[in-house]
């Protein structure tokens, strides 16, 4: 009788067998590890013609696949003169690429919570970490002198699966880092280089990765090794995972160990830009270094903000990370006293009202504190968060707010479908790209036939519909799905079918099943004859998300019904090759998020690029991008108050719209077999909105409205040991003492109680101010007519200076005599602020006194 052997019985040991590539073929490792191949036409088809099915299997990751390569495949390669020629090309054009000089202009840190940079790097869980990985794409291609900090992630975010009853699986598979193209930073020793942060009473120890992109390079944190505690460990296993403790140890780590890894490596960015709260304490470390180099914390306070920008991507208070004070004390308290000022004072930077102990500290608050300026991420979104903000300063209404915006954008290279690149450059000419703003050469796609580029968008759509039908096989057999079922909906799957696409994160105020709210008026839209429709839906929810794992069960319960198969069709486990695939192919992206709460929203520009049509909210980008002849769209205003009811009317205008309009356009078909009014909205949507919406537009702007002017400004803070930093704060401080002791001596200005101003005629006033000792220079009188929008509401409509007119002693008259250009019923009153020439915006003291 033989026993049975266990794993635990063998005695197993590990061994690492590293391929080696003979000299004619080492290119491909160090092509390997530059994640520029993934937007690199020339350089993905050479990694892909390696093993095709072999590099789908490894989520198209090149390292992976040559550490796997059969040795007789390497000798095959070796002696595939065509494929040498291939290789020694790539190679020769990635040199050439980096060889070029960096351009002019300030050096730039970036810090993020997530990147999503390729499929095979679990970076990222959605659109806040592509946007960041578009942007450092772009950073290379416009070799501007910038690096990148964020977390190396073990697990990273969650890949998704589905229950037969559409309840959301949650799964983490481990990365391999000897497969992902990391490499150590080191010591001039050969040592790994690690920080230490102290979280809780102890340190932790985290290595620094390098990730090159192009010719930037993203630095990362790693916790999971042996130096460390397993919770500690623990830290950078998943991106958003565990309680709120978690999360405020992981931005700890992002911020406070970012900055010492910045210190260790000898860099030295002028300008620091956060993206999201989550890197908050970055400037807290910050300016501990300042107070231990000699600065008093507000002159460090001068020096950080003078050279910080946070980008702020939520326009809900709830969706901005909180912190309960005595959470915060257990891992920060230690720093008040490093930064010479009482805990008290430390907790009020994260708060709006600093004064009161129940209120969690906030880390959009303790950024924008921390911060000379700040930016929403598109125009409405940068409206949306001036009103957000607008009870950190007092006297001042939402439109007279400093927060700016750049709206997002995305990378070309990435998301372009290869046929249509080589399509576009047929006529947009030679090196476009340099230019790829440029609208005139995009309106150039006018020049295609409307055959040859309805042909190549619907080859795009065959290779998606059959990406879906295997997908669907696959997941469909592992869930256990009846054979009759799956056979069932995979044949209904009409290749000619108008197809739209709804793939985001599945939060509620997305309104995924929005399409739901009358199932019968769905199935006869998605069922008329000779005019096939399908829905295509993918995304993931929070695992703590239960709202938005609901959306997902019912729209594969209502996918499983006769009526709707193969036609309302839900995608597993939604990921950037995916979304290339879906934005390529479909022809409406599809997008009703409740109004005002879409932040931006990149995957509809992503199938602008592709001239995939867009069907939205005007809400996000699409408030921007919108024209009548290039999408549709549901209007921004909300009819109704109560949510449901204005969800019923949304409803029936898509119903409406696509009966009316949509599906008539697509299926007008000519003797040709095309719709030529199809093709003007593709054609459209391709010359007029797509090069608006670029992330060569999007970094430009950055330079342009933040970059450049911080940088000026913290050239001018921290010259001759940041002598006008101190000299600005002591101002502040002279003026945050003095300022409770201004009064009016005299006030002469129009009746306008007992007498209406006429048209043309000259508003005047003369006021008298006691300053307090404060000098008459540093005060700015201003007059301010505001609009009553409702009960709670007013708009500034006008604001005019006063004129200086006298200053004695303590005594400063000011005189004005405007013609204030209105007309109708306004509110009006005196503001007296303070000005400096060292001031970005009022805010930037927030004093106000009202005459």
């Amino acid at each position: 009788m033989t026993s049975s052997l266990t794993l635990t019985d063998m005695k197993l040991k590990r061994i690492y067998i590293q391929n080696q590539l003979p000299a004619v073929l080492s290119p491909l490792q160090r092509l390997s590890h530059n994640i520029w191949w993934s937007w690199n036409f020339a350089a993905q088809d050479l990694f892909h013609q390696i093993d095709p099915e072999r590099f789908r299997e490894l989520n198209y990751n090149p390292v992976a696949l040559l550490e796997t390569l059969d040795p007789a495949r390497i000798n095959e390669l070796a002696a595939d003169t065509a494929f040498i020629e291939r290789l020694q090309a790539v190679e020769k054009a990635f040199d050439a690429y980096l060889a070029v000089p960096k351009k002019a202009g300030p050096k730039l840190a970036y810090f993020s919570m997530e990147y999503g940079l390729h499929i095979s790097l679990k970076l990222y869980s959605g659109g806040l970490g592509v946007l960041a990985g578009d942007y450092l794409k772009e950073a290379s291609d416009s070799n501007v002198d910038l690096f990148a900090v964020g977390l190396l992630y073990r697990y990273g975010y969650f890949n998704q699966g589905l229950s037969m009853n559409g309840d959301q699986i949650h799964l983490y598979p481990a990365q391999k880092f000897t497969q992902l193209p990391v490499e150590p930073v080191r010591k001039a020793d050969g040592n790994w280089l690690k920080v230490s942060v102290p979280i809780q009473g102890r340190i932790v120890q985290a290595k620094i990765w390098k990730l090159p992109i192009g010719r930037i390079n993203l630095y990362l944190l790693d916790t999971d090794h042996e130096d460390n505690s397993q919770d500690d460990r623990a830290l950078t296993h998943m991106l958003y995972g565990g309680d709120n403790e978690h999360r405020l140890k992981q931005e700890i780590l992002l911020g406070i160990g970012g900055v010492r890894a910045i210190e260790a490596m000898g860099l030295a960015p002028e300008v620091y830009h956060l993206n999201e709260g989550h890197a908050g304490f970055l400037s807290i470390e910050r300016l501990k270094n300042f107070v231990a180099g000699g600065l008093r914390f507000p002159e460090a306070v001068e020096a950080v903000r003078a050279s910080s920008l946070y980008t702020t991507h939520t326009p809900v208070p709830a969706g901005h990370d909180h912190f309960s004070e005595h959470l915060l004390r257990n891992y920060l308290y230690n720093y008040a006293q490093e930064l010479g000022i009482t805990w008290e004072e430390f907790v009020a930077l994260g708060r709006k009202d600093p004064h009161n102990p129940g209120e969690d500290f906030n880390m959009s608050n303790l950024s924008i504190a921390l911060s000379q300026r700040v930016n929403g991420v598109s125009k409405l979104h940068g409206e949306v968060s001036q009103e957000m903000f607008t009870p950190l300063y007092p006297g001042y209404t939402p439109n007279e707010v400093h927060i700016g915006y750049v709206t997002n954008s995305v990378h070309y290279p990435t998301w372009i479908a290869h046929e249509l690149h080589e399509l576009y450059s047929t006529v947009f000419g030679k090196d476009w790209l340099a230019d790829q703003s440029n609208k005139d050469i995009w309106r150039n796609i006018h020049k295609i036939d409307d055959k040859v580029l309805f042909e190549a968008r619907h080859r795009l759509k065959v290779r998606l519909l059959d990406y879906v039908r295997e997908k669907l096989k696959a997941d469909m057999q592992r869930r256990g799905e009846s054979p009759r079922m799956t056979y069932d909906i995979l044949s209904k799957i009409n290749n000619n079918a108008l197809v739209l696409g709804f793939a985001r994160r599945f939060a509620t105020y997305k309104r995924a099943t929005l399409l739901f709210q009358n199932e019968e008026r769905l199935k006869a839209l998605v069922n008329r004859a000779d005019q096939p429709v399908i829905f295509l839906f993918a995304g993931k929810a929070h695992p703590a998300d239960q709202g938005g794992q609901d959306l997902i069960r019912r729209i594969l319960h209502v996918s499983k019904k006769p009526e709707f198969a193969g036609k309302i069709i839900f995608l597993e486990d939604y990921n950037m090759e995916m979304a290339k695939l879906l934005t390529q192919g479909v022809d409406i992206w599809l997008n009703t998020p409740t109004r005002p709460l879409e932040a931006s929203g990149t995957s509809g520009m992503k199938a602008a690029l592709n001239g995939s049509v867009n069907f939205s909210v005007l809400d996000g980008w699409w408030a921007e991008g919108y024209r009548p002849d290039a999408g549709w769209a549901l209007p921004l205003e909300r009819t109704y108050q109560e949510q449901h009811l204005q969800n019923e009317l949304d409803a029936e205008l898509i119903y409406h719209t696509m009966e009316e309009e949509i599906i008539p356009t697509y299926f007008q078909r000519d003797a040709t077999g095309i719709s030529s009014k199809w093709m003007h909205y593709v054609k459209q949507i391709i010359a007029e909105v797509a090069p608006t919406f670029t992330m060569k537009r999007m970094m430009d702007d950055y330079y342009e409205r933040f970059y450049f002017p911080l940088a000026k400004s913290q050239q001018a803070t921290s010259k001759s040991n940041y002598a006008k930093a101190k000299a600005y704060a002591a101002w502040k401080e002279d003026l945050r003492t003095k300022w409770s002791g201004i009064e009016v001596l005299d006030n002469n200005t129009f009746d306008t109680v007992n007498y209406a101003l006429p048209v043309g005629e000259t508003f005047n006033a003369e006021i008298t101010i006691d300053t307090n000792g404060i000098d008459a220079s540093s005060l700015l009188l201003e007059v301010c007519f505001y609009q009553r929008l409702t009960e709670e509401k007013i708009e500034l409509r006008r604001v005019e200076a006063f004129e200086l007119k006298k200053a004695t002693g303590n005594k400063a008259t000011f005189a004005l005599a405007l013609d204030p250009r209105l007309a109708g019923v306004y509110e009006y009153g005196f503001r007296l602020r303070p000005q400096h020439e060292l001031m970005p915006h009022a805010q930037d003291l927030n004093l106000v006194f009202w005459v």
